[in-house]
């Protein structure tokens, strides 16, 4: 009988591996010669990258670095939104358990010069892997600091070769009620659905996540791939996405269509906001450190040109 070994969230709390724990272990297994293949498959303008398979260790792109601690992996993975799966937070993860996210198959339609569907396992292997330390900030203003594993949005879009009048990517999650425990909660109509611009979407800081803390995505953040756009709040960052549709007109997107009034379409951070929440702090998940919130969640220099 196969012995399954448990994630470290699934544990108690102290048996929770440090970081610096998985961290040593990532850079033996580098050592002992795991993952160093797929030189060819480097992302442009990115780090090196020393595998293009998301179960092992990727290179971390020293490009985007944190002023604060990571945030321990047991902590991120007990404690999330995802609100077809479960809607108390801390009840995500045991909700996920079972979700299937293989084979999962996405759909790339739209304004594009073919549509197509997209395996997305085949994903990591065809764009390589790296990591990036993000910070990552919550419309309700809880914030953490993640490893992310995964590639640039901007190789998935240039993949879909866009039409040159293309100017909006929509991004529609997974509709699966029946193993989604959380589908019909609520009086919110699911699947979920969020969008960015064409030049927020090849922007370099837009991510798809397909790992994080050194393994492959797990179902409560949004296997098997999803979205990380690190200066905007968490919202914008779709999960188990399974649609991706370019449009020519801007689309519509779940929260801004639930209230306009407090949601609106770009959902950049900034700290002089007061709906739906005062934004001038955060609290970052487990330390309960508050910070003052900082525009664009301080990624201002990367992107703060996109909106002038």
């Amino acid at each position: 009988m196969p012995v399954r070994i448990p994630r470290p969230w699934e544990r108690n709390a102290p048996e929770a591996t440090p970081e610096g724990v998985w961290r040593e272990r990532r850079a033996l297994l580098r050592a002992m010669g795991y993952g160093l293949g797929a030189a060819a498959l480097a992302p442009r303008g990115g780090a090196a990258q020393e595998t293009a398979d998301p179960a092992s260790p990727a290179a971390r792109n020293p490009r985007y670095s944190l002023d604060r601690p990571l945030t321990e992996e047991d902590v991120a993975a007990r404690f999330n939104i995802f609100d077809e799966l479960a809607g108390a937070k801390d009840e995500v993860w045991r909700a996920a358990e079972g979700f299937p996210t293989d084979p999962w198959k996405i759909h790339v339609g739209g304004q594009v010069r073919r549509q197509r569907t997209l395996d997305a396992s085949e994903l990591g292997r065809l764009f390589g892997q790296e990591e990036r330390l993000y910070r990552h900030r919550c419309v309700e203003t809880w914030a953490m600091a993640v490893p992310w594993t995964g590639f640039p949005l901007a190789r998935l879009v240039e993949l879909a070769e866009p039409l040159a009048k293309a100017r909006f990517v929509r991004f529609v999650s997974a509709a699966l009620p029946e193993q989604m425990p959380g589908w019909y909660a609520t009086r919110r109509v699911f699947p979920y659905y969020e969008a960015l611009s064409i030049e927020e979407a090849t922007n370099e800081l837009a991510f798809v996540a397909t790992g994080i803390y050194g393994h492959p995505l797990p179902p409560q953040h949004g296997a098997p791939l999803r979205l990380v756009v690190p200066w905007k709040y968490g919202f914008k960052s779709a999960k188990s996405i399974a649609g991706i549709a370019f449009t020519t007109e801007r689309p519509p997107t779940f929260w801004s269509d639930l209230s306009p009034d407090r949601y609106d379409f770009l959902a950049n951070v900034d700290p002089t906001a007061v709906e739906p929440w005062p934004q001038s702090h955060e609290t970052m998940l487990g330390t309960d450190e508050r910070r003052e919130t900082l525009p664009f969640n301080g990624y201002g220099e990367m992107v703060a040109s996109l909106y002038r």
